[in-house]
């Protein structure tokens, strides 16, 4: 593993211990070059997913690009970190499962916003007005009233 500091390619695993509950290792690595510490996790991946764009493009899945977008979520929301772990490695694991490689982005969105509302309503909120575009306050409010019971679409009729 290249150290992160100097780009020494001869580190050393200084400890390993699981993971996520058994689902990674965690190592602290240590650099003998500039004797810089860091930490890598290493993960089951059980098949190479790609990310099919609304625009036709496609792009490799990348778990922290995902991991970057949940924790913006939920931001100084009082989740436990490694409750958010499991939340990931649990959205990993159902596009994994899918049983296609090519995964249009839209249902990823899908998953993440399920997984957001089962756990906190605020970072569900913050996940959708960026997945969704939201451009006005209007849009805001129009997505919480549909959250809320006895408001939204039905009621208006």
């Amino acid at each position: 593993m290249r150290c992160p500091f100097c780009g020494n390619i001869d580190t050393q695993v200084k400890d390993s211990r699981p993971a996520e509950e058994h689902v990674s290792i965690r190592r602290r690595r240590f650099c003998p070059g500039c004797g810089g510490r860091f930490t890598t996790y290493e993960r089951v991946q059980l098949r190479d997913l790609v990310v099919v764009k609304s625009n036709g493009r496609r792009e490799d899945f990348d778990r922290d690009k995902l991991e970057r977008s949940v924790r913006i979520a939920l931001q100084k929301r009082p989740i436990d970190p490694e409750r958010i772990e499991q939340m990931i490695s649990g959205i990993v694991r159902r596009l994994e499962s899918m049983g296609d490689t090519d995964i249009p982005s839209k249902v990823i969105g899908e998953i993440v916003m399920e997984t957001l509302a089962r756990i906190d309503t605020v970072a569900y909120v913050r996940f959708a007005s960026v997945y969704k575009n939201f451009q006005e306050a209007d849009d805001f409010d129009r997505f919480v009233s549909e959250l809320r019971p006895g408001e939204g679409a039905a009621s208006q009729d």
